[in-house]
């Protein structure tokens, strides 16, 4: 049995090992792949210590250090956590096998809303961004569509406009979801191109983005936009559904926690873009999965209680 089975293997999940495994604890990692948003940085300038770094490269010293104190590491999906008694659960994964632990951490994020269109896919990384606070930079007097129309589309525009870029936003309605204080700001700044009743109809390049095709949602005419990239603003799914029967989630699917990392069940913890913690970057999650591994030792070990659920 292991005494944590952290689930996630992005940036909070994988400080969470480093931490668990330098209190003793005999801890595995469990995610369908390694990096989390992080590998889909092409280029990251804002993490301490690195004064440039792809996100693959970041995140493999993230998995290289937590291997080396001890972490085991294992690839698959979870479908299921099940408390089967007092520091005793088992980790039900989709190929039908299970593991054993006496306390979870979570940290399996949240995954951008996909545009299930052309190119997706091949793009996604090589001009295809869903990070405008981590890509903004390396577009600086080019050209790049923003696609959304609520806070996140808005602000990416802003950001984009500040370094140089030249924007266009793409949003299907006519009538924007964000507040109206930010369409206010938006709409004042120059150089920025609305195109609005228009939805995403694929992505083109060869090596990199060059060309973002568009289709008009009520006569149904295309076109295509010759640019640099384009950012995906559309929001993020949240999937608890392994632990739903057990821990708090809110509306939007994320996991409720306390300020020191404890969920509303004893013995199950999380941290990092599954929670409601605000602003999405790798250094806040890392510091999360850092605090909830100390909370966790804390719980398994009988220390004095901190968090309002850990009591």
């Amino acid at each position: 049995m292991y005494d944590v089975v952290i689930i996630g293997g992005g940036a909070a999940g994988l400080t969470a090992a480093i931490y668990a495994c330098r209190k003793a604890l005999k801890t595995l990692v469990i995610s369908p792949e390694y990096g989390g948003q992080t590998n889909l940085t092409s280029h990251i300038e804002n993490y301490p210590g690195f004064i440039v770094s792809t996100g693959w490269d970041l995140m493999a010293k993230f998995k290289e250090h937590a291997e080396h104190f001890g972490a085991e590491t294992r690839t698959g999906k979870v479908i299921t956590v099940e408390k089967k008694g007092e520091k005793q659960f088992h980790i039900h994964f989709d190929d039908g096998s299970k593991e054993d632990c006496k306390a979870v951490i979570l940290c399996h994020g949240k995954l951008p809303r996909p545009l299930n269109i052309p190119g997706e896919k091949e793009f996604l990384g090589r001009g295809l961004s869903t990070c405008a606070t981590c890509d903004a930079p390396l577009y600086k007097n080019k050209a790049v569509a923003v696609i959304g129309g609520g806070n996140a589309a808005l602000e990416a525009v802003e950001e984009l406009q500040h370094v140089g870029a030249k924007v266009t936003l793409v949003h299907r309605r006519d009538q924007f979801r964000a507040d109206e204080i930010t369409v206010k700001k938006v709409k004042a700044l120059e150089g920025v191109t609305f195109i609005l009743n228009h939805a995403p109809v694929a992505i083109k390049g060869d090596k990199y983005v060059t060309c973002f095709e568009i289709e008009d949602v009520n006569t149904k005419q295309k076109q295509e936009l010759k640019l640099d990239g384009v950012f995906s603003e559309i929001g993020h799914v949240a999937d608890s559904t392994m632990v739903k029967d057990l821990c708090k989630l809110n509306p939007a699917g994320e996991v409720i926690v306390d300020d020191a990392g404890n969920t509303s069940c004893p013995g199950i913890f999380a941290a990092g873009d599954i929670t409601p913690v605000k602003y999405k970057q790798t250094v806040i999650a890392a510091g999360e999965g850092a605090k909830a591994a100390l909370e966790c030792h804390r719980w398994l070990t009988g220390g004095k209680a901190t968090g309002e659920y850990s009591k």
